[in-house]
């Protein structure tokens, strides 16, 4: 296996290498045979590491210690699922995995070529430009089929622990399907502009490529956090670590070019603003690559500290370069074709939605690079913390709730008093209501800060909640009139007919209900106590009581629990199981948290040990408010992006009342036609 895997990663970077040159060459003497046989190679490319990833993978499942990575993360005790997810736990193998991922993304594009034969030439050749860098890594930089030197050991040293877990089996596959995903809008994007495209059909390309790459990452960035909160036993989800953010910059930059590229297509704006938000998300996406792997940052998802570190920054100097050349060449077919007409309209809200996001993409930027920063021009790192993230961000996110209800219902051009009374009063209404309500409840927000945050967050949650239904409510109405069918019937086919609209609504619903799990934060509660038999613990209106502690032995670890019946109001409502594993072949321990999840709070419990002098375990118990609206919200917004990129049924054509015209034009918010984006 090692050496079908070296040949067949040699072959590929030649059939790259081969396709990059041959597409270059094809496109300035207008080849269309040579240009035939690039796409072949690229094709081939594919094939070639699609055949090394299998040998890595096939070498793990036979325990081949001989190759250097296989004995460094996998034994022979390890279940098969974890032999898999060995292929992306280390340096070598989450590389290999990207040149597969982007031979992928490679191969669909070039056979669907036939969608713009010379579009797609051009975003070809630059997709075997990144595949030839990323080829080269694994060649001669981080080789995953390296051997052992001298004995080959009987066993492995095993996967980290931390990586045992299911949700670990698919969390990177989605963060790098995500990460790799960039290339392909990137490639077309720098292809459009060389290629000076006449017209807006690239953007429409370019858009559904984006969704893709923004749905892997935004599963991704959730399954680590769902991951971190399972697992790491700290009883919270995010924690501002480079690597984090490394995931979120990209993220923030994709979801801005999702929004401002409806302008570019409706009223021809924002065409350069879109091209550089498409560049800087490629450089954002391989910039964070660098951090995982460069040692730059501290992180404790961070692979071990390299040399490989001065290869991307190469690769993204390089990158960066050919961007501003070509733009600087052909900026004169950027320019846009109107301009801003109201600050009371759609477009206006979109541009301060790209401004906020930016501005929050930049803070985490710099609060992640400012310990690098402060250690070169000062000789000390100043370490930045999750406050000043909090302090940042928790306003901008605000503000972004706030226009997610705002935006979409405002007009093209300019908005209407009675436009914006008609869409606003109601939701406002109910904003006032909730905050008001809250506050008589007992929450006081002259208190603290986080309170005053928390408080609006669930007024702006409850006003965009109510400005969606109302578009609903209006459109179903409209269909159910004119059908005679139920308003749910209604609701369903309005998002039929335009998905993209209405499942955009999904989208930002799904993020409403994430703000809401976000809003129970500052309500936390944690304690830690020993607890032996018989001994209680009181946390909250939560009792609990230890039953007994037990060890168990298994092959791949042995692990010690506890068993903790839960009360309330003296009537018990569970039996809880934390536990702590200690893995035998890393000689590493994890905990297994036991989490009883319910819609208004979790009850949270860790095993970190046992007392050396008593031998009693000691438990760690959180209690943590609404954080299961964050996984509800996230399973609604990926069906909202799923809705989105399917394709509009074509209404029927029925006759419509005065009042249906009426009731159509309040759902599209002042904007002619339903359907309309």
């Amino acid at each position: 296996m090692p050496q079908i895997g070296s040949f067949t990663l040699l072959l590929a970077l030649a059939l790259a290498a081969y396709s990059l040159v041959a597409g270059a060459l094809a496109l300035y003497r207008k080849d269309d045979r040579l240009t035939e046989t690039a796409r072949r190679a690229g094709i081939a490319c594919w094939a070639a590491v699609t055949v090394a990833s299998v040998a890595l993978v096939m070498a793990a499942f036979g325990n081949d210690f001989s190759v250097a990575y296989i004995m460094h993360h996998s034994n022979r005790d390890l279940p098969l699922a974890y032999k898999f997810a060995a292929l992306w736990s280390g340096q070598e193998g989450s590389l290999l995995l990207w040149a597969w991922l982007l031979s992928t993304y490679g191969l669909v594009m070039r056979l669907r070529y036939k969608v713009d034969p010379q579009l797609t030439a051009y975003a070809s050749a630059i997709v075997a430009a990144v595949q030839v860098f990323f080829l080269l890594l694994v060649n001669f930089a981080a080789h995953p089929f390296g051997l052992v030197k001298g004995m080959i050991p009987p066993d492995g040293n095993g996967l980290n622990p931390l990586l045992q877990y299911p949700e670990m089996v698919i969390h990177p596959p989605m963060l790098y399907l995500g990460y790799v995903g960039v290339t392909a809008p990137f490639a077309f994007a720098l292809g459009a502009l060389m290629m000076k495209y006449p017209g807006e059909k690239w953007i429409h390309i370019t858009r559904r490529w984006t969704m893709v790459a923004w749905l892997f990452l935004t599963v991704g960035i959730f399954l680590g956090a769902h991951w971190a909160y399972e697992v790491l036993g700290w009883g919270g989800y995010w924690g501002w670590d480079p690597v984090e953010n490394a995931s979120l910059l990209p993220w923030l930059t994709m979801t801005a070019f999702l929004h401002s590229v409806i302008m570019q297509e409706k009223r021809g704006m924002m065409k350069m603003w879109n091209m550089w938000l498409i560049f800087t998300t490629f450089l954002l996406a391989i910039f964070g690559t660098f951090l995982t792997r460069s040692g730059v940052v501290s992180s404790v998802h961070a692979f071990a500290q390299s040399g490989i570190g001065i290869w991307f920054v190469w690769f993204i100097a390089i990158a960066f370069a050919t961007c501003v050349y070509v733009f600087v060449r052909n900026r004169d077919t950027l320019r846009s074709e109107h301009r801003l007409d109201s600050l009371v309209s759609r477009e206006s809200s979109f541009l301060f939605n790209n401004l906020v996001l930016l501005v929050s993409c930049f803070a985490v930027l710099w609060g992640t690079l400012f310990p690098v920063l402060s250690e070169w021009v000062t000789g000390s790192k100043v370490t930045v913390g999750p406050p000043f993230f909090n302090r940042v961000n928790v306003p901008i996110g605000l503000f972004l709730v706030f226009l997610t209800g705002v935006g979409p219902l405002l007009a093209w051009r300019q908005t209407s008093i009675d436009s914006l009374r008609r869409n606003f009063l109601v939701p406002t209404v109910l904003a006032v209501v909730a905050a008001i309500a809250l506050i008589v409840g007992g929450m006081r927000p002259w208190q603290d800060s986080a309170y005053f945050y928390s408080l609006m967050a669930i007024a702006l949650s409850v006003f965009v909640t109510g400005t969606i239904a109302g578009e609903f409510w209006r459109g179903g109405r409209v269909i159910a009139r004119q059908q005679n069918v139920s308003i749910f019937s209604g609701m369903v086919q309005i998002t039929r007919r335009n998905t993209r609209r209405y499942g955009g609504y999904l989208v930002h619903m799904g993020v409403v209900l994430v703000v809401i799990g976000f809003a129970g934060l500052p309500f936390n509660i944690d304690k830690e106590q020993e607890l032996g038999f018989g001994d209680k613990m009181q946390i909250g209106h939560y009792t609990l009581v230890c039953q007994s502690y037990t060890q168990d032995d298994k092959p791949n670890y042995s692990s010690e629990w506890a068993v903790l019946d839960v009360y309330k109001n003296g009537k018990k409502l569970d039996t809880m199981f934390p536990e702590r594993r200690f893995y035998k072949a890393s000689e590493q321990t994890s905990t297994i948290v036991a989490n009883r999840s319910r819609l208004n709070e979790d009850l949270y419990l860790v095993y970190t040990g046992r007392n050396p002098d008593t031998g009693k375990p000691i438990i760690k118990a959180h209690v943590n408010p609404l954080v299961a609206w964050i996984w509800i919200g996230i399973h609604l917004l990926l069906i909202g992006t799923i809705i989105a990129l399917l394709p509009s049924t074509k209404p029927a054509k029925y006759a419509i009342s005065a009042k249906d015209r009426e009731a159509v034009a309040a759902v599209k918010g002042g904007a002619v036609g339903v359907g309309s984006d």
